[in-house]
């Protein structure tokens, strides 16, 4: 009882409350010096001097400016928590323009997004080279495929317009559709660069494809070109080969008799040469 009434006198109490109200007044001290900083700081970053007032662009050789313009100052627009603008050039969103702007046109391969100087936004990017066609995942019974062009990765990124003729290689085959279209995708993305060696290969040889259709069975046909049409006799292997191999392979047989004299005389009758089962070669003329 008699600590009880110790701890409960009246000095003790009111030394309690100064502490408390001594506590509380650091509290709305500090919640004040901070309010006081955050608008200071608010009030610096709206410095003119500070803030990003133009955006130069480089590099796009299709992408227009302005809309890369666009998207830019849509994303440096506003603030952060009411107070600090996004065109601060210490705080403006510089992986988020990046994204943006990856995101909405596949032809970007690289970009680069940095305050040239403090007031001025530097946009640095590097486009897609289109050097192969993506027409779908189906041969068409006419040329009139929508086409996708296709980089030398095998990336999606771009629609093509309508080529006459063999202007670029085309590709047929299932890809990874992102809401209906191709962008983004890539074709045969497990063996495309050693597919494009092949072909190289073969035409260094004189023998210029056309098209490669990868099939969802594991075969490849690949078209040769021809007088007559676009897409002339077929040459059936396997996804899973040894294209350099076959590249060796297929050489031989077309310099081999009768077949070398059969494709002289007749080419154009040609209809298949199947390379799927090993040494053995099968081929079928009209």
């Amino acid at each position: 009882m008699k600590n009880r009434s110790v701890l409960d006198s009246p000095r003790l109490l009111e030394l309690k409350k100064k502490k408390r109200k001594i506590f509380t007044r650091k509290i709305f001290f500090l919640v004040f010096l901070l309010i006081l900083i955050l608008i200071g700081l608010s009030f610096l970053s709206k410095w003119e001097k500070l803030n990003i007032n133009s955006i130069q662009i480089s590099g796009n050789k299709v992408i227009e400016t302005d809309m890369i313009e666009e998207i830019v100052k849509e994303k440096i627009s506003g603030n952060y928590l009411y107070f600090f603008p996004k065109t601060n050039f210490i705080i403006y969103p510089q992986r988020e323009i990046e994204t943006e702007l990856k995101d909405k046109f596949k032809r970007i391969k690289d970009i680069s997004v940095n305050d040239k100087n403090i007031k001025t936004l530097n946009i640095s990017l590097t486009e897609r080279t289109a050097l192969y066609t993506y027409c779908g995942n189906i041969l068409p019974e006419l040329n009139d495929n929508k086409c996708y062009f296709v980089d030398d990765s095998g990336y999606i990124f771009d629609e093509a317009p309508y080529f006459s003729g063999g202007v670029y290689l085309k590709l047929y085959g299932t890809v990874n559709l992102d809401e209906g279209d191709p962008f983004g995708s890539y074709f045969f993305p497990v063996n495309f660069g050693k597919l494009i060696l092949f072909k190289e290969t073969l035409e260094k040889a004189g023998i210029k494809p056309a098209a490669f259709y990868i099939q969802d069975s594991g075969d490849i046909k690949m078209f040769l070109y021809s007088s007559i049409s676009q897409m002339g006799p077929e040459i059936i292997f396997k996804t899973d080969s040894d294209f350099e191999q076959l590249a060796e392979n297929l050489q031989t047989v077309l310099t081999t008799e009768p077949l070398q004299s059969d494709l002289k005389n007749k080419y154009s009758s040609l209809l298949y040469i199947d390379l799927r089962f090993g040494n053995k070669v099968y081929y079928k003329f009209k």
